[in-house]
């Protein structure tokens, strides 16, 4: 019994000895292995995208709101009075200019016409009558036989009787201008609403209320309120040549849920007097509405220009960092492709781009991503950035 113990212990001993035999063989195969991987991946340089800053013209805009109005407004209003037989027009139709609308009852104007065209004939028989008396009046004086006092009255009565004849003409034509004005037309071509007044209802000269609108549609205006020291800065940027004229500036049109409008708007006008109250000048976009997607009343933005760049140095969004107090940097790539915080001064986002006021030149290489890896003094192995492609409507 004791002899059978004594060759299991010898066996579980012999076991273990072989274990930490073959452990002691492969440890120095494993630890050279082991060290050559680290000091293989301490040399490896961080991987980063970097992009090299160049110079190019940037056109700041203020995104301003606005409210649309027509191009032009007519509203339709009695020149005579009376009552209206019909309505000669589809209500939100396309109307020509001189295209009649309304129909005012022209019976009292065409007795009107008449009754002024018998005064002018009884003017004109007047007429001829004083002249016959002046004629013979005349020759009776070149005779002798009549005084010049006879031939003074007889020139009297003919100059009063061709004033009567002036007077009822004048009066003739006013009374065919109220028949003409009895058919109410269109002074412009464009949409027309609804009709404010039917048929059977009293149109009245001078009323305060409109009998219809009508408003040209192809065409709109866009009144935005701009900041007067922003466009001033405009301005200034303007004269010293580094834009166009003001005037007749394209404008980028936004719908009020910031969608971009397919036509481009144009600066028609621009206000010379700064509201005291906040300090803005207003400026009139004019709108192409071919399709009379717009309508007046609707609040549009406009992409108005506030400042000129010609020769600004840009980086993505995503480039700049912040240090623990907040102020942006850059990492920028050295000659040595070692990585450097630089700290930069921002000017305005444009299209998720800064632009650098001061802090680097151009030429310089940022890097865009990977800037958690890219520490002061790091090595960096770049690649050239290429930017998302956004897929969200602008």
């Amino acid at each position: 019994m004791m002899r059978a113990r004594s060759h299991f212990t010898f066996a579980v001993l012999g076991a273990a000895l072989l274990a930490l035999a073959a452990c002691s063989d492969d440890a120095p195969e494993a630890g050279p292995d082991a060290a050559s991987a680290r000091e293989q991946a301490d040399a490896e340089a961080a991987r980063v995208a970097t992009l090299t800053v160049r110079p190019r013209r940037i056109v700041v805009y203020d995104e301003l709101p606005g409210r649309v109005s027509a191009l032009r407004t007519a509203e339709i209003r009695p020149q005579v009075s009376g009552i209206v037989r019909k309505v000669l027009f589809k209500e939100g139709s396309e109307v020509s200019a001189d295209q009649p609308l309304f129909e005012i009852d022209p019976a009292p104007f065409a007795a009107d016409v008449e009754a002024a065209s018998a005064v002018l004939a009884r003017a004109k028989a007047d007429e001829l009558n004083a002249s016959l008396k002046h004629d013979r009046i005349k020759a009776l004086a070149e005779s002798r036989t009549a005084t010049a006092a006879a031939l003074g009255d007889a020139r009297a009565a003919l100059a009063q009787a061709r004033a009567s004849v002036a007077e009822a003409r004048a009066n003739l034509t006013r009374r065919e201008l109220e028949l003409a004005h009895a058919t109410v037309t269109s002074p412009i071509a464009g949409r027309i609403g609804q009709a404010l007044i039917t048929e059977g209802g009293l149109a009245t000269a001078g009323a305060t209320g409109p009998m219809a609108v009508v408003q040209q549609l192809d065409r709109l205006f866009l009144d935005v309120r701009q900041p007067s020291m922003r466009r001033e800065v405009l301005e200034e940027a303007l004269a010293n040549g580094q834009g166009n004229e003001a005037d007749g500036v394209p404008v980028d049109i936004l719908t009020i849920t910031g969608k971009p409008y397919e036509y481009q708007g144009t600066i028609r006008f621009s206000d010379s007097t700064v509201d005291p109250g906040t300090g803005s000048i207003t400026i009139r976009v004019e709108v192409p509405n071919p399709y009379d997607q717009l309508l007046p009343g609707m609040y549009l933005r406009a992409k108005v220009p506030r400042s000129i760049h010609p020769n600004a140095l840009t980086v993505p969004q995503e480039a700049v960092v912040r240090d623990g107090s907040g102020r942006p940097q850059l990492t920028v790539v050295g000659a040595d492709s070692t990585a450097s915080r630089r700290p930069v001064e921002l000017g305005p986002l444009v299209d998720r781009q800064y632009v650098i006021l001061s802090g680097i030149t151009a030429g310089e290489e940022v890097v865009v991503r990977g800037q958690d890896r890219a520490t002061e003094g790091t090595k960096l192995q770049t690649v050239a950035y290429q930017p998302a492609v956004r897929t969200d409507a602008q």
